[in-house]
Order: structure tokens, then C-alpha cells, then sequence
């Protein structure tokens, strides 16, 4: 479990732009004539169209994408009521989910009002706005009337997800749960502990499914719940039972075929899991601690079928799962309600998802083989993106079918083909990375051990199962560094280069370079001097095969660094440069800019290197090489200097490379407009091809042309520098870089490093 402290948590939040969400234009804004479209005289007429009828509205405005999430703080996560802005975070977060999983927006709006009454009426008021609303974080058994009464009310979706949304996951993986221990929900005897919205709404749909309520027990504090028992509410009296002869949990679990749990850790023991019967269900949800840990469940017998809220463990029950596709079905055909054909088919939706094949994307995020339907894995995993088309497709289609959509779809191939293009941050660079680093972590050792950024990004690494971290330094200062910042080194090595105990290593290190360098004068004497530097003993432990893979650069000019990896780990046959990459990923696509960092001024033989290295980084990706090399000018506008360079360039390579696309030389903007290159240049190697990656003519443009992308536009991922061309995974990073910028830079030489592997088996 990846452990997250304060400190950590607060700077996520008040980072850059405070908060987690934010509205962006959609429609043009630019002009004179924009800007009275968009408002005055041009949005009467919208207005009117919308007073004419009032369902034009999903066609002329956001109500169709867009979702309230509403609360008034009440019962927000484990913290219980701690009032409707204190809860904002989780609002704004739930908006995150929202909108990263199901492409809908949100608005959080946080409603100081306890009372229900006063509460539904705030909502009605403004419910014109959306074409749905999500209930948050509300205490039972408020929450319980709100809900009923904002659905009759309102004559869009509403759903209370602390409710359903858990109802529907555990109903999902209840269902696969008796396929694999072959037994009938109409048969099973189910425990229930805890009698908040979310048991009372699980234990509701599992009879929707075919559970009967006389094999139902149902437990709050106070015990089990019975039918005999005074003041019950009117949720508690539906699934008071009429057995006498059970009081505690220990003695309802005796026999018992599934056991839910939505109360509070630690509350069963091996004992009472080994009580149950053969192959039993166990569905421990408290969060964070469940009822029972995963490792004490599976040591109680090995025959339990288990989930937790967890996501370190095999089936987790995650309302991510659900309501982003809900209501994103919900939304395109433009619903009246969420009912229970909607959630049921949602409920089946899921189920049938764990029993198909599962993509390799999945597989590779969680460090398997080929996940296979059985007692491991029979709920989805929150990764697969298969969930938008299945469960929106068939949450839409349930609407349709039992009469609450505006909107018909007739197409469901078409409708699925959009939902994946709409969703194309699922295939984002940076995901990839990490999902592949995953499966294949590798020994990676950061050169400035003390720096706070690596110690951060070791420690994020490790958490993130990405790496084996090893970082160079003092010990002792680590260590202290290390508590002042709140981290935990668990898991992490540290090599102290410069300690008596490591004066065999120096030595050894210092006998290769000296052998490998004799003709350029090094003696051992200085080789042996030379090992008391970072950059020297790190990048020859990866050369000795002691490790993997070297980060370093937070502290370390990089011409220094460019020379010591020339020295330790050579520039890679055939090539006589090495250079480096920028990726960077932003919403007109992705995009491979070099030389980012270590050629300043390369002349014709460098830029061809350059170009060469670059094509084959871009397949390394998965992506075909569109090389546009750029100048300030057009094809011969201006014939010397730079221009005349580029030209050179491009002449020698598509000679010796006639397969590779590639031409030049070319502008910026021209290079980025295919349409209007095609229409100047129709000879173009390029003609009708987007450009994916632009090689600059020296390092002063390539640097600067991809901060100056990254500093107008944030939500872009740069991921570099990516370095080129060296024999062995050695990966440089900016003084300024951010953990997360050294953290995907870890990814890249953990992928560089299993590659290379691969190549010398």
C-alpha cells in the first residue's frame, strides 16, 4: 500500500494551480466575431431555441456532459461530518475521476444545509443546469430520503454512489464469485456487517439478483439486527431477521456462504473465516483497514474467495469501476433517471467483463502473465479500458429499453468507436510507460543520493513498483533527509561510494576504466581518484552489471556528465554521437524534439546521428518515425547557414535511409500544418503525413522550443530528457526537474534497461 503523508498530500493540492479541477473554453474565442457568437447578439438565438424546447439544450449547451457533484459534507469518507467545505477536496477529486475515466464534467457544489428538506429544495433549484446529478459523501438515514425524493422530483439521473455505486461493484463480483465456488445466490447464506447506505443498498440489489431475505443477517453495532429489536429504521426493519438464535457476528458466520462487510476493521477473525462454509465469499470493504486483512483471510484456509477496497490486492471493489460508465451512458441518451434496469445492467456488464480475455495493457499494469477469470481475478481491474465501452453501451442501451432516454442510439459500434476516441488519455505516453516499467523493474541507481527531488523519486519509484532503487550517498545524512521529508526508505539501497567498506568496488572500477581508457592517458591512480565521484562509480556500476540502469543531473552540469558516460559507457556502435529527446504528449498528439540536451551546435554528422537515434527512439515507442527537420526558413528560401545545413542533412538521409520519412528544411509552423505543406510542396517524403517529431539545429532551439510548449501549455507531458545512443541505459535530467519529471525518466531506463537485455539473451 503506497503510504502517503501530509506533507506529500498538501503540496499535491496547493501545487501550481490550487485544487484538483478547472473550466476550459471549447469554442473559439479569438475574434470580435467569436466572442459575440459566443455571447451577445449570437447566444439569443440558442436561448430561444432552448425556450422552444427545452431538450435542445443537450445540443446547444454542456448540460449533456455535465455532472453535479453534490454533498453537504455529512459523512465524507472516513472522516464522518466534517462539514460541506471541508469536503471540497473529495468533491473536486470526485470530479477528477469524473472526468479522467468517463470524459464528463463537473461541477463540485457543497450545499450548507443539514436538513433534508432544505437541502433537496437547493438542489431542485438547481438542477436545470445538469444533465445529472451524483450525491456525496451524505449520512444515512438522510441520504436515504434525499435520494428518493431529488428522483421524483427531478427528471434527470441522480444516483447516491456511496450507495450504488459499492452495490453495483460487490453485486458484480458477487455474481462471478458463485460461478467460480458453483453455487446459487437463491441458496447462499450472507452475513451482512454494517447497516449504512451502502450495506443496506448492496444487500437490496443482491435480492434484485435472487437472494432471499430469510438468508440474510444483517448486523449494525449493536449487533444483529432483528426483527424484535425497538426504533429500528424503516432501512434497518426491511432486513431485520427473525432468527433468535444469532446475536454476534461470530455466530452468524458460523455456516455462512458470503460475508459483506461495510463496517469497520478488524472485526474478523481467522476463527470466524474458517466457521463458513465450503469455499466461502468474503467481501471485506472498510476503508482503509478492511475487516479482515487479505494475508489473514488466505492464511485462515485457502479455499476464500476475497475482495477489499484495496488496490494491492486481487479483486478489489472500487466504485471507479462504475459510476463514471454510468453516467456516461446515462448522459448519451440524455436520461431521465438512473433506475434499476440501468444499474442491473451495469451489475452484468462488469461481471461479463472478467471473463473475457484480458488486454496485455492490463496484464502488464499489474506484473502478470495473462490474468485469467478464477478465485485471483473475478472483478475487473480499474485499468481496463474496456469499461467505457461496455458499461456505458449497456447502461445506455438498458436506458433506452425500459423508457427513460431522450436520445436513441442505433449504432452501438459507432457509439463505442467515439467513446474510445473520446477517452484517448487512456493510451497516454506516461501510462504506457509506467504499465510496461511495471512488469519489468529493473536496479536503478540515482547519483545525487541527498538531493530531496531523488530521494522523493526513489522512494515514489519503489512505491509505484516501477524500480529497484539504489541511492549513492552518505548513509547516515539519507537517512536524516529522508525523516525531515516524512519518506520511507524501506525497499530502497543505499551505497555509500565513499566509505572504507566500498574501497574493494573503487578499485575494481578504477582497474576496468583504466584498461578501458589507457591510450587517452588515464592511469589507475586517477581512475582510483575518479571513483570517489557519483557519476563515476554510479554509471560503473551499470557498466559492470552491478546495476541496471543511472539517473543523475539534478546537481551535475551535464557537459560534465556527457563526458564521464563518453569515457564509462561509450557511444553505441555504429554512431559517433549520443544525444537526447524530449516527449511530449499534448492534445494535438505526440510529438519527439531533439537535440534537447547534449549536442550544442552539431554539424552535419552529429544532426544525421541525431536523426538516426531519434527514428529508432520513436519505434522504440511503438510509433513510426515523421521527421521534420526544422530551420527558420523554407526549402532554399535561405541557402546558407542553418538553412543550407538542414538541407545537407536531409539530402544524405533520404539517400542512405529511403524507407525513413523524413524532410527538410521546414519551419516550425509548417511542419505542424500538413495540409498547407502538402498544398505549397506536393514532392514532400512527408506528403500527407502528420510530423511526430522535429530535430532543431542546435541546442538552444530544441531546448528552448520544448519548455517554451511546456510553459504555455500545462496540461502537456514532457517526459526527457531521454538520452540516445549510449551502450548502456545512462539518463540525464534538468537541475530543475520535478520528482514526477525524474520519476518517468526512472520508467524510460527501466524499459531502456529490459530492452537491452532482451537484445544480449
Amino acid at each position: 500500500m503506497v503510504h502517503i503523508s501530509k506533507e506529500a498530500a498538501l503540496e499535491y493540492h496547493e501545487a501550481g494551480r490550487p485544487g484538483k479541477i478547472e473550466v476550459v473554453p471549447t469554442k473559439a474565442y479569438r475574434t470580435q466575431t467569436d466572442l459575440s457568437l459566443a455571447y451577445s447578439p449570437g447566444v439569443a438565438y440558442p436561448c430561444l431555441e432552448i425556450q422552444d424546447n427545452p431538450d435542445a439544450a443537450y445540443k446547444y449547451t454542456d448540460k449533456g456532459n455535465l455532472v453535479a457533484v453534490i454533498s453537504n459534507g455529512t459523512a465524507v469518507l472516513g472522516l464522518g461530518d466534517i462539514g460541506a467545505m471541508s469536503g471540497k477536496p473529495v468533491m473536486e477529486g470526485k470530479g477528477l475521476l469524473f472526468k479522467i475515466y468517463g470524459g464528463i464534467d463537473v461541477f463540485d457544489i457543497e450545499v450548507a444545509e443539514k436538513d433534508p428538506e432544505k437541502f433537496c429544495e437547493a438542489v431542485e433549484k438547481i438542477a436545470p443546469t445538469f444533465g445529472g446529478i451524483n450525491l456525496e459523501d451524505i449520512k444515512a438515514p438522510q441520504c436515504f430520503y434525499i435520494e428518493e425524493r431529488l428522483k421524483r422530483t427531478l427528471d434527470i439521473p441522480v444516483m447516491h454512489d456511496d450507495q450504488h455505486g459499492t452495490a453495483i461493484i460487490s453485486s458484480a463480483g458477487l455474481i462471478n464469485a458463485l460461478e467460480v465456488n458453483g453455487k446459487k445466490i437463491e441458496d447462499v447464506k450472507i452475513v451482512v456487517n454494517g447497516a449504512g447506505a451502502a450495506a443496506i443498498s448492496c444487500t437490496k440489489l443482491y435480492m434484485a439478483l435472487g437472494a432471499r431475505k430469510e438468508n440474510i443477517v444483517m448486523l449494525d453495532s449493536k449487533g444483529v439486527i432483528t426483527s424484535d429489536r425497538e426504533n429500528l429504521t424503516p432501512e434497518k426493519q426491511l432486513f431485520a431477521t427473525d432468527r433468535r438464535d444469532v446475536h454476534t457476528l461470530e455466530e452468524a458466520m458460523r455456516g455462512a456462504d458470503v460475508f459483506l462487510g461495510l463496517s469497520k476493521g478488524n472485526v474478523v477473525s481467522q476463527d470466524m473465516i474458517r466457521s463458513m462454509a465450503d469455499q466461502p465469499i468474503v467481501f471485506a470493504l472498510a476503508n482503509p483497514a478492511p475487516e479482515i486483512t487479505y494475508e489473514d483471510a488466505m492464511a485462515s484456509r485457502p479455499d476464500v474467495l476475497m475482495s477489499t477496497g484495496r488496490s494491492d490486492y486481487p479483486n478489489q471493489i472500487n466504485n471507479v469501476i462504475g459510476f463514471p460508465y454510468i453516467f456516461r451512458g446515462a448522459l448519451d441518451v440524455h436520461a431521465k433517471a438512473i433506475n434499476e434496469e440501468m444499474k442491473l445492467a451495469a451489475v452484468h456488464a462488469i461481471a461479463d467483463l472478467a471473463k473475457q480475455p484480458v488486454p496485455d495493457v492490463v496484464n502488464d499494469v499489474y506484473k502478470v502473465n495473462n490474468l485469467t477469470f478464477g478465485p485471483a481475478y473475478f472483478i475487473p481491474k480499474p485499468v481496463d479500458p474496456r469499461l467505457i465501452t461496455e458499461v456505458s453501451a449497456a447502461v445506455a442501451k438498458a436506458a433506452i429499453e425500459s423508457g427513460v432516454a431522450r436520445h436513441n442510439i442505433t449504432d452501438w459500434n459507432e457509439y463505442k468507436k467515439n467513446l474510445r476516441l473520446r477517452m484517448g488519455h487512456e493510451t497516454s505516453v506516461t501510462q504506457s510507460l509506467y504499465d510496461t516499467a511495471r512488469k519489468h523493474p529493473q536496479r536503478v541507481v540515482f547519483a545525487e543520493g541527498l538531493h530531496p527531488t531523488m530521494i522523493k523519486a526513489a522512494v515514489q519509484s519503489r512505491q509505484e513498483g516501477l524500480c529497484l532503487p539504489i541511492l549513492l550517498g552518505n548513509e547516515e545524512m539519507i537517512a536524516k533527509k529522508a525523516k525531515e521529508l516524512d519518506l520511507d526508505l524501506e525497499g530502497i539501497e543505499i551505497v555509500n561510494l565513499r566509505h572504507d567498506r566500498e574501497m574493494p568496488r573503487r578499485e575494481k572500477y578504477a582497474r576496468i576504466l583504466a584498461d578501458k581508457c589507457r591510450r587517452d592517458g588515464y592511469t589507475f591512480e586517477e581512475a582510483n581518484d575518479k571513483m570517489f565521484e557519483r557519476n563515476y562509480f554510479g554509471m560503473m556500476m551499470v557498466e559492470t552489471g552491478e546495476a541496471d540502469a543511472f539517473i543523475t543531473g539534478v546537481y551535475t552540469k551535464f557537459s560534465n556528465t556527457v563526458k564521464v558516460a563518453k569515457e564509462v559507457i561509450g557511444i553505441r556502435e555504429p554512431y559517433k554521437h549520443f544525444g537526447s529527446v524530449h516527449i511530449l504528449n499534448s492534445k494535438r498528439g505526440t510529438y519527439y524534439i531533439a537535440d534537447t540536451l547534449i549536442n550544442r551546435s552539431p554539424d552535419k554528422e552529429a544532426l544525421k546521428d541525431i536523426a538516426r537515434l531519434t527514428a529508432n527512439t520513436i519505434k522504440f515507442f511503438n510509433d513510426e518515425p515523421k521527421i521534420a527537420m526544422i530551420s527558420y526558413s523554407n526549402f532554399g528560401v535561405d541557402k546558407e547557414g542553418s538553412p543550407r545545413l538542414m538541407r545537407d542533412v536531409v539530402a544524405e538521409m533520404q539517400e542512405e535511409c529511403p524507407d525513413l520519412k523524413i524532410d527538410g528544411e521546414m519551419s516550425v509552423e509548417l511542419a505542424l500544418d500538413h495540409e498547407r505543406r502538402d498544398e505549397k510542396y506536393p514532392f514532400l517524403r512527408l506528403h500527407g503525413e502528420q510530423v511526430n517529431s522535429m530535430i532543431f539545429t542546435n541546442l538552444s532551439a530544441a531546448s528552448s522550443a520544448y519548455k517554451l510548449i511546456k510553459g504555455f501549455s500545462p496540461e502537456t507531458e514532457v517526459i526527457g530528457p531521454i538520452q540516445m545512443g549510449l551502450n548502456k541505459p545512462i539518463h540525464f535530467t534538468d537541475f530543475d526537474s520535478s520528482v514526477r519529471d525524474v520519476v518517468n525518466i526512472v520508467a524510460v531506463a527501466v524499459i531502456d534497461a529490459y530492452v537491452s537485455k532482451l537484445k544480449t539473451v
